[in-house]
C-alpha cells in the first residue's frame, strides 16, 4: 500500500475508532436513563454525544472520503493541507467531546465549538477550489460541491443559538428554531449530498457510464427541495400558511424523486450486484429502504395532528434522527469504505442488529402517545441494544486496530 493510500486509511480508521467512542457515550447514556449516576449531567452529556457523533464521526470520514475523492481526480492535490485540517477537525471534536459533559454550553465548550465552524470552513474552501480542476463526472462533482454549500449553511444554526444566548433572548420557537436548522442542513444538507457525490462517483468507477441524467435529476430535486424542506421540521410552530403549503410541496417532491432514483436501480441492479460483494448489497440495500422510510414520514408530518405528535414525543424525535444518522448516513459509509479497509464482517451483522432494535423499540414507543399499551422495558432494551452495537463497533474497530499493534509491537 503507497503513501497516499495508507493516508486516507489512517483517517478512516480513526473515524472508525471515533464512532465507537461515540457508541460508548450513548451507552452512558443509555445506563444514566436506566440506573443512579449523580455525577453525570444528562443533558450535558447528550450535547457531547450529539456534537461528538457529528464532528468526529460523520464529518471526520467524509472529509477523508471526499479529500479521496478529489486526490482520485487529480493526483497532484496536495495531500499536506488536509492533513492539518483533518487534525484541526479531531482536536475540536475531542474538546467539545470533553468539554460538554462539564460545562455543558460553556466557555470552553462554545470556543470548541466555534473552532470547528472555522475548520469547516477552512476546509470548504479548499476542496472547493481543488474542484475547478476536476470534470463532472456523473454529476458526482455538482453533488460534492453542493453539501460544502450545504456544509457553510448549517452553521447559521449555531451562530444563531449562540447569538440568542449571549443576548439572553428566550423563546422556544427560536431556540429550536435553530437547532433544527443545523440539523435538516447538516443530515439532509451535507451528509447526505456528499453520500450521494460519492455513490455516483463509485458507480462511475464500476462502470456505470450512463448514470449523469439519473444523477442531475435526483440532484436538481433534492438540491431545489432542500431549502423549503427545513420547514418540515418546524411544523409544529405556528407557521404562516403559504410556509406550510410550500413545506409540504416539498415534502411530496421529495417522495417523487424515489421514481427517478428506483429507475436508477433498476438500470444498474445486474452491474451492482456483480460489483458490490454481499456486505455492502445488505448495507446499501437498507440504506434504499430507510430512505424511503425517511421520506414517506416527511410527508406524514405535513399533517398538523401527525406533526404535533412526531416532534412532542420524544422517542419519535429520536428515532427519526436515528433512522438518518445510522439507517442512511452510517449504513452507506460502512458499505462505501469496503473499498478502502475490510471490515469485520460479525462486527457490521452486530451492529445491523443493535440498530434495528433501536429503531423498533422507539417506533413502538412513538405508538404510546396515540393510545398504545407501553411497551415493557422499553428504555431497559434500548440500554441492551445500544452495548450490541457498541460490541458490532468494538469488533469492527479491533480488526482494522489490530494488525498496526501487532505490527509496533513486533518491531
Amino acid at each position: 500500500m503507497n503513501d497516499k493510500k495508507l493516508f486516507f486509511s489512517k483517517w478512516i480508521k480513526i473515524s472508525l475508532s471515533n464512532f465507537l467512542v461515540v457508541a460508548l457515550v450513548g451507552v452512558l447514556l443509555r445506563y444514566k436513563i436506566n440506573f443512579p449516576l449523580p455525577w453525570v449531567n444528562y443533558k450535558f452529556l447528550l450535547h457531547a454525544h450529539s456534537h461528538f457523533a457529528f464532528a468526529g464521526w460523520i464529518t471526520q470520514i467524509l472529509m477523508s472520503l471526499i479529500v479521496q475523492f478529489v486526490y482520485e481526480h487529480n493526483s497532484n492535490v496536495g495531500l499536506t493541507r488536509y492533513k492539518k485540517i483533518f487534525w484541526g477537525n479531531f482536536v475540536t471534536a475531542y474538546g467539545m467531546l470533553f468539554s460538554f459533559p462539564f460545562q455543558g454550553y460553556g466557555l470552553f465548550s462554545i470556543i470548541f465549538s466555534t473552532l470547528s465552524v472555522i475548520v469547516s470552513y477552512i476546509f470548504i474552501a479548499f476542496v472547493w477550489k481543488d474542484l475547478k480542476h476536476i470534470a463532472d463526472i456523473g454529476y458526482s462533482k455538482a453533488w460534492i460541491k453542493a453539501s460544502l454549500l450545504l456544509y457553510a449553511i448549517s452553521s447559521v444554526g449555531p451562530f444563531s443559538l449562540a447569538y440568542l444566548m449571549a443576548n439572553k433572548i428566550s423563546g422556544q420557537d427560536l431556540y429550536f428554531g435553530s437547532v433544527y436548522f443545523f440539523l435538516h442542513f447538516q443530515y439532509n444538507g451535507w451528509f447526505l449530498f456528499a453520500c450521494f457525490g460519492l455513490f455516483f462517483n463509485y458507480l462511475h468507477r464500476a462502470g456505470f457510464l450512463n448514470t449523469a441524467l439519473y444523477s442531475k435529476r435526483i440532484f436538481y430535486v433534492l438540491f431545489i427541495t432542500c431549502f423549503p424542506a427545513y420547514f418540515l421540521s418546524t411544523m409544529w410552530m405556528d407557521l404562516p400558511i403559504a410556509i406550510r403549503i410550500i413545506a409540504t410541496v416539498a415534502a411530496i417532491a421529495q417522495l417523487i424523486s424515489l421514481v427517478y432514483i428506483f429507475k436508477l436501480f433498476v438500470h444498474t441492479k445486474k452491474l451492482l450486484s456483480n460489483n458490490l460483494n454481499t456486505l455492502t448489497k445488505k448495507l446499501w440495500g437498507m440504506v434504499l429502504i430507510a430512505f424511503v422510510i425517511k421520506l414517506v414520514l416527511q410527508c406524514l408530518s405535513t399533517i398538523p395532528s401527525l406533526s404535533q405528535y412526531a416532534f412532542g414525543f420524544r422517542p419519535v424525535v429520536i428515532g427519526y434522527l436515528h433512522l438518518s444518522f445510522l439507517g442512511i448516513i452510517t449504513f452507506f459509509i460502512l458499505g462505501y469504505i469496503q473499498q478502502v479497509v475490510t471490515l469485520n464482517r460479525i462486527g457490521v451483522y452486530t451492529f445491523i442488529v443493535g440498530v434495528l432494535i433501536t429503531e423498533i423499540t422507539l417506533m413502538l414507543q412513538g405508538f404510546e402517545n396515540i393510545g398504545f399499551s407501553a411497551l415493557p422495558f422499553a428504555n431497559y432494551i434500548l440500554f441492551i441494544a445500544s452495548i450490541v452495537i457498541t460490541v458490532g463497533l468494538g469488533f469492527i474497530v479491533i480488526k482494522i486496530v489490530k494488525p498496526q499493534l501487532n505490527n509496533h509491537f513486533s518491531k
